[in-house]
């Protein structure tokens, strides 16, 4: 019911962009399971809020306001539960990002189950791109601390489903209550996960947070090699 209701309402809001420029459509699609709990939550949405609001990031989201970029943020855990964060937003000023960082700050968990189903997180950040297919790319980045256990894997959903659109991730370490710090070996083996069957474009790749307390210099980073990507490939046209 959420992405029936969601898609009729991103249907509707469609024709307030018209024939806007758009240099790339970016969709981050953050992970809310059962493993992500109530602080590493706040972690994750405040160091998106603050990627977003660093002086280095900002100068790239907004180097092009004749083709500006437009973002949206989804929250995902089971195949039922994905939710809107942020819709599409057109980032073409100062005060467009600061009120989207503000937003994200006041953002609060809302309940859902707890499994972690990645397959349909990807499908539905593929359709939230499937309505900007004027934008010169589209990019999806899945944040994730698991692999997927229900719902479509990710490997057994067909690539024509992704066609057109780079899909990149950022993934998560956390702390092993059993066997303590345990994350730089967590970490290769979800890298290895999400490049075998996440990852789709020739310039897709994992960016690495060794635990929640680093997400916010990791999604920096991260932001910073897709958008500069970007302008890289616009320069050399």
């Amino acid at each position: 019911m959420r992405i029936l209701v969601f898609l009729i309402s991103i249907t509707f809001a469609l024709p307030a962009f018209g024939q806007e420029r758009c240099r790339q459509a970016l969709a981050l699609g953050l992970d809310v399971s059962g493993s992500v709990d109530s602080r590493e939550y706040r972690m994750q949405i405040d160091g998106l809020a603050a990627a977003l609001s660093d002086p280095e990031v900002i100068d790239i989201l907004l180097a092009m306001p004749a083709a500006p970029i437009r973002l949206a943020v989804y929250e995902w855990s089971s195949p039922q539960d994905q939710i809107m964060l942020l819709p599409w937003t057109v980032l073409k000023d100062q005060v467009t990002v600061d009120n989207l960082v503000a937003r994200l700050k006041r953002t609060e968990r809302s309940p859902a189950e707890q499994s972690t189903g990645l397959g349909q997180a990807m499908l539905f950040g593929t359709a939230l791109l499937a309505q900007q297919s004027e934008c010169w790319t589209r990019t999806l980045d899945i944040s994730g601390d698991g692999k997927s256990n229900t719902g479509p894997n990710p490997q057994d959903v067909p690539d024509v489903r992704f066609e057109g659109i780079s899909i990149n991730a950022l993934v998560i370490g956390a702390d092993s209550l059993d066997h303590g710090d345990d994350r730089q070996d967590q970490v290769g083996e979800l890298s290895s996960y999400f490049q075998a069957y996440v990852l789709h474009g020739p310039t897709s790749f994992v960016e690495v947070a060794l635990g929640f307390e680093d997400y916010e210099r990791a999604m920096i980073r991260k932001l910073k090699r897709e958008l500069e990507g970007m302008m890289l490939t616009q320069h050399s046209e």
